[in-house]
């Protein structure tokens, strides 16, 4: 049972099967009913949760504060603003009715055409156009800004081609909004939040990611600038974890936000939005995880501790369950989540490859052997190592561990990441080695045709101009044409 249990594709064999076969024997998510839609399972959305809670604390030190903004968006503010209407058009899910009635012959339902709505209505790809129509009511002078609002919600945009949590019609994520008085103020906004998002990647998830400013072409629909921060997966490509937009006066401008400056004269205001999404579960999958199953950084994991009482006979059981309830007690005191499972519908091999196959940090093992000898078997997910310790000092061992465990587990996704940056000059070179993924450091002459062509030979995108790669003059690889910087170029998600 537990052989099969854990019979994943290899990374090897097929590295997008793997990914695949992983969320749903996992129990992260599984396809819906709604074609691109999937359902979070309690397992994965425990995951959500504890990034939720974490990236929310930390919005709030910046002292943004969360609000909630309407799903259904009219028709007319996308229009307003035309670069985004142009971004998001295609993906649009529109509501043109209010009213179903019965059919003919009363074995179903159907769309009433008498009621047809005035106005289509979009489901949300976005909010922008909504809660700027709203900010323009709570905006009035210099006093009101800075306004920050964040909202978690679901947003809907129509994919054709859909991934579990990595690209899906449907999915949960947190968008907030900012408006300030200055262009300064924004800007320094827009890159402080880029920054949150930078920290809670490789101190909560220990995904390393490199940060930095989106190319015009890959920019957000309507924003002046975006920046973005870039992990790297172990199949090499790179994935997209979390944007931050300067959107300048654009939106104001649309929906007629001003201020009165304190010489009381009228200004539009200057705004940002940034967000992340349920893609992180997917950026956690593929930086840590392994053919055995999930590698789950212990921050982020929903049961950083499993015990499991191997016993022969009720009294065995209940001599274990002694010893280890004070253990459970003080582990939970010191924040660190625990499951007991004495469940006697499952064998202990079953147990141990389900809990491996879920990522669970330590597992604990206690028989009846160990309570004679005062000991217990420790195993670390990350590295499958076992040992047998004391019981005595048990909970101190493992709070340490656990500690221990992130930053292994970041180290070595840090490690992989920077072995596979590659400085390149040489267009036939590049075309050749981002078959076998990478990020590739490269001179680009900051046109759109160049940036084009690359995507046209290789599948390969701009992913950014990085913040903290040393920069030098040199000559674009592909035109031959001077360039100013060099960009991370990379296959991605």
């Amino acid at each position: 049972m537990a052989k099969e249990l854990k019979e994943l594709t290899k990374r090897s064999d097929n590295y997008s099967q793997w990914f695949n076969d992983l969320v749903v024997k996992a129990e992260l998510a599984e396809q819906s009913a709604v074609r691109g839609c999937m359902v979070i399972k309690p397992y994965g959305y425990a995951i959500w949760e504890k990034m939720q809670q974490q990236l929310d604390k930390m919005f709030k030190e910046t002292g943004a504060q969360n609000a909630y903004f309407p799903l259904l968006i009219p028709k007319s503010f996308l229009s307003r603003e035309a670069e985004h209407v142009k971004g998001f058009a295609k993906e649009c899910a529109v509501v043109t009715h209010y009213r179903l009635k019965a059919s003919e012959d009363g074995n179903s339902v159907e769309v009433d055409p008498a009621a047809r709505l005035e106005e289509e209505l979009i489901i949300r790809p976005t909010s922008e156009t909504i809660i700027w129509n709203t900010y323009k009511n709570w905006i009035h002078s210099w006093r009101d800004l800075p306004l920050m609002c964040n909202q978690w919600c679901n947003v809907m945009r129509w994919e054709m081609r859909t991934r579990p949590f990595l690209r899906t019609s449907e999915f949960l994520w947190q968008e907030g909004h900012t408006a300030h008085a200055t262009r300064e103020e924004a800007e320094e906004e827009a890159k402080k939040m880029l920054h949150v998002y930078a920290d809670f990647a490789e101190q909560w998830m220990a995904v390393p990611v490199v940060r930095g400013v989106k190319s015009e072409t890959e920019r957000f629909a309507g924003a002046l600038d975006t920046y973005t921060i870039e992990a790297m997966m172990q199949d090499g490509k790179a994935l997209q974890s979390g944007t931050s937009h300067f959107l300048g006066q654009n939106f104001a401008k649309s929906f007629d936000v001003t201020y009165l400056n304190k010489e009381n004269k009228p200004e539009y205001v200057w705004a940002t939005s940034w967000g992340v999404s349920t893609r992180l579960i997917g950026a956690l999958i593929m930086t840590h995880s392994d053919d055995n199953g999930l590698v789950l950084p212990p921050r982020l994991a929903p049961i950083q501790v499993v015990i499991i009482p191997i016993t022969k006979g009720a009294d065995q059981l209940q001599a274990i369950t002694e010893k280890v309830i004070p253990i459970i007690n003080e582990l939970r005191a010191l924040g660190i989540s625990v499951k007991y499972d004495d469940a006697d519908n499952k064998r202990p091999g079953f147990k141990f490859a389900d809990y491996e196959l879920k990522g669970v940090p330590v597992r604990l093992v206690i028989g009846g052997r160990d309570i004679e000898n005062g000991t217990v078997e420790i195993m670390r997910r990350d590295t499958l190592e076992k040992e047998t310790k004391p019981i005595d000092g048990i909970v101190e061992f493992v709070k340490k561990l656990l500690d221990e465990m992130q930053q292994n587990i970041f180290q070595k996704a840090l490690k992989f990441r920077d072995e596979h940056i590659y400085a390149c000059d040489n267009y036939d070179e590049f075309k050749e080695r981002i078959k076998d993924g990478g990020f590739f450091l490269c001179h680009w002459d900051g046109t759109e045709e160049t940036e084009a062509k690359i995507k046209e030979d290789t599948q390969a995108t701009i992913r950014c101009v990085p913040f903290n790669a040393e920069q030098t003059p040199g000559v674009d690889m592909v035109s031959g044409k001077p360039a100013k910087y060099r960009v991370i170029i990379a296959r991605s998600y």
